[in-house]
């Protein structure tokens, strides 16, 4: 079992030896973090993650889930066997809503994927699509909540954090977990979602942006050399630690403002080399679609994903359209088309770059948003959120490419093969880098807490 005992000890070694005992506790901090690996419940198949959020509810049903009964039944009400659904507007019951897409089976599985997304499409053979997703959240709020949390209410600690707090980092030199917003927009709950909630805040991630420079403040100060540096450093260190020494050991912030200027120092010599792409040939940003401005800045983003994780950052979220830019609640059409185009061909980059460089049997590749959308209408040309059934896919780490898991109703409504709770997908993904979602525990309050909220299965199918 994992325990928490993080909190007590800067504390400890503060109150030895006049608190010389302190002066080495970022390097058994780091230490402790790079061995925690080894705490593995069984035998991992992935050792990163890259998240791609799609942010707003990319709509499966013409993406990678082809109904023809809707476009059999479009313009007719929902037949009473596929429902009612209930949004946060109440009882829905519009016109369903066929798509227009072009389909065609790609890949050896002959996997369905709709001409939206073309690039995808050609990595078929090592994606594995899972088609009956489901959750509780209604709205954006509590739906990004959920995929990142388990839970629709906030406060709990992020996938990220749980993973970071079980498995630590690889490289002493950069974050454990890494999170990139599309800017200038946010996404639902900001920071929340990579929160660590009751953990110790030093678990929760470091944001970097599609901007120059990536990471805000990192930089020193021009003139100010490495020894003076190190010397400002040393004395804020002191004054935080004989501050933190008054402090209660429930009070995780301060430890964490700590260990961020520790980190910062080391980032300040690893990181500009880790985000420079500079070094990245032609022909690997044309793959990632940086020499189109429609793809330029989601083509960034994963060619950075791409270099952390070589780089030993266990566990990198991208999210794409923040602000809900995939929810079409009204014309769909240029909604996705618009959408489509700017993440299928880097989304394809980062899955054929992780392959070439070997990097792909490591890395877990996660694709999609907090829900799907509805088979009916809405305002005639859009379609409303579905908690209820809705697609993601997976590539490498461990899982079978060529496959699609599961399935929804002939509508596309609801999920009713091989059901997949958003718990599911958190305890799948621990798994897969060998943790057991119920043998991860931090105790918070005298009660043992878990990610997954006691709940949640593997989903062993992904492993052909």
């Amino acid at each position: 079992m994992i325990k928490n005992e993080f909190q007590t000890r800067r504390e400890m070694l503060s109150k030895f030896g006049a608190g010389f005992g302190s002066i080495a506790l970022s390097g058994l901090l780091q230490n402790e973090r790079l061995k925690a690996g080894q705490k593995a419940h069984r035998v991992p198949t992935a050792k990163n993650i890259i998240f791609l959020f799609m942010e707003g509810g990319p709509s499966a049903m013409d993406l990678f889930d082809p109904k023809p009964k809707l476009r059999e039944l479009a313009g007719q009400p929902l037949p009473d066997s596929f429902g009612p659904i209930i949004t946060p507007m109440g009882e829905y019951n519009a016109p369903l809503l066929a798509d227009k897409r072009k389909w065609k089976q790609h890949g050896e599985a002959g996997t369905w994927v709709s001409d939206w997304l073309p690039n995808i499409a050609t990595c078929v053979d090592d994606i594995a699509v899972i088609r009956s997703l489901h959750g509780n959240g209604l709205n954006h709020s509590n739906g990004v909540c959920q995929m990142n949390t388990c839970s629709i209410r906030g406060g709990r600690p992020s996938l990220g954090s749980w993973v970071s707090y079980g498995l630590g980092t690889e490289n002493s030199n950069l974050p454990g977990f890494v999170v990139i917003e599309d800017v200038p927009n946010k996404v639902f709950n900001k920071s929340r979602n990579w929160s660590a909630g009751f953990m110790p805040a030093v678990y929760q991630g470091t944001a970097l942006y599609n901007t120059n420079p990536p990471i805000r403040n990192l930089a020193p100060p021009t003139g100010v050399s490495s020894t003076r540096q190190q010397e400002k450093l040393k004395l804020l260190t002191a004054v935080n630690k004989q501050h933190a020494g008054k402090l209660s050991k429930e009070q995780s912030e301060l430890e964490a403002r700590i260990e961020s200027f520790e980190l910062a120092y080391r980032m300040q010599q690893a990181a500009p080399n880790a985000v420079d792409l500079a070094s990245e040939t032609d022909e690997t940003k044309k793959l990632y679609g940086m020499d189109s401005e429609d793809t330029q800045a989601f083509g960034k983003n994963c060619l950075l994903a791409r270099r952390l994780v070589e780089r030993g950052v266990r566990f990198v979220q991208l999210y794409h359209g923040c602000g809900s830019k995939w929810d079409a609640h009204t014309n769909i059409e240029s909604n996705h088309t618009k959408n489509c185009k700017a993440s299928d061909k880097p989304v394809a980059g980062l899955i054929k770059d992780l392959k070439r460089r070997g990097l792909l049997d490591e890395t877990l590749v996660i694709w999609g948003g907090e829900f799907g959308r509805t088979p009916m209408s809405e305002k005639g040309t859009g379609r409303d959120h579905n908690a209820y059934g809705f697609t993601m896919f997976m590539a490498g780490g461990g899982v079978k490419g060529g496959q699609v898991i599961g399935s929804t109703d002939e509508v596309g409504l609801h999920a009713v093969e091989d059901r997949m709770h958003i718990k599911d997908l958190h305890t799948t993904i621990l798994y897969l880098l060998g943790i057991d979602n119920m043998e991860l525990v931090y105790h918070h309050q005298g009660r043992p807490e878990r990610p997954t909220l006691n709940e949640g299965s593997p989903m062993l199918k992904l492993l052909g």
